[in-house]
């Protein structure tokens, strides 16, 4: 269900935490799912540096790690996303896609100076390393950036901001620091999800014929009501099958009446659509006429 978003300069450590969480979240008997940028690249075919130059390559390997989180995405299990998650925008994806699957999420911002971690780079001497099966899994982290694309990603990197909801909760460490490891489980598991967009939520399920139900059971009560008034009664109408009767002043017209069913549709339509309600109906319509036609 978790989700923690590692976000930071190259060379500033986000694997080295990313591991640490992997580590301590195990150890409380949480299965924990590692995402790791550095796994991603090589495994879609490209060398390290030679990925980061490409802004095409970079879309599809970013795409392929959000797929990857949102598929995993589960309702105790830890992802944890070990990439620079340097452009806001996309952190805000993730948050949004989090938020949508009702789950909960936090961002850890390793901070470095630059110089420190043109440093830490310079000690890496691994090399590029393409997988030649489809079971060999091969982690980058160690390759060198050359300073081009070092500089390139310093200067692009958006930093995240504890006031801005898509990185908050925010953990902030940097390389001497301890990892607030008790305090980042209680962001998780202790905070309530936040709730999801009504925009991004697919719509009620209703019965095939729940819709013709629906409009058949409100024009019979608008019927009724009007067959009452043109006979001379003005009093209130028992709906059949009901114990409710429609209180309307004699002066609202068929029109009026009409326009409310409509809206009465409208609302039903995209919040009681279940064929659980159905049977509520006649009720519910009745309440309603009463209550907009006596304002």
């Amino acid at each position: 269900m978790p989700m923690i978003v590692i976000s930071g300069l190259p060379s500033s450590g986000k694997t080295t935490r990313a591991k640490e969480l992997q580590k301590f979240f195990s150890d409380k008997g949480r299965k924990v799912h590692f995402i790791s940028e550095n796994i991603s690249i090589a495994n879609a075919g490209f060398a390290k540096n030679e990925y980061f130059a490409d802004s095409q390559k970079e879309k599809q390997v970013r795409s392929d790690i959000k797929s990857e989180a949102l598929r995993l995405l589960n309702k105790d299990d830890v992802v944890v996303v070990d990439a620079g998650n340097y452009i806001k925008g996309y952190r805000y994806e993730l948050f949004c896609a989090t938020k949508a699957a009702r789950s909960t999420q936090c961002t850890l911002f390793c901070g470095i100076q630059e110089t420190r971690a043109w440093v830490f780079n310079q000690q890496r001497t691994g090399e590029d390393v393409v997988p030649n099966g489809t079971n060999n899994i091969t982690d980058n982290s160690y390759v060198p950036y050359t300073r081009e694309i070092f500089d390139a990603l310093c200067m692009r990197f958006e930093e995240p901001h504890g006031n801005c909801r898509w990185d908050s909760p925010l953990f902030v460490v940097f390389p001497d620091d301890t990892l607030q490891l008790e305090a980042i489980h209680d962001a998780l598991y202790e905070s309530k999800p936040l709730p999801p967009n009504q925009s991004t939520q697919n719509p009620p399920l209703s019965a095939t014929n729940y819709l013709f139900e629906l409009d058949k059971l409100t024009q019979q009560i608008i019927a009724d009501v009007l067959a009452a008034r043109k006979i001379g009664n003005t009093g209130p109408v028992p709906v059949k099958g009901s114990e409710v009767k429609v209180e309307v002043p004699a002066g609202v017209n068929a029109i009026q009446l009409n326009r409310l069913r409509r809206q009465f549709l409208n609302y039903t339509k995209l919040h009681h659509a279940t064929t659980s309600t159905l049977d509520k109906v006649p009720q519910l319509f009745v309440q309603f006429l009463n209550s907009n036609c006596n304002e």
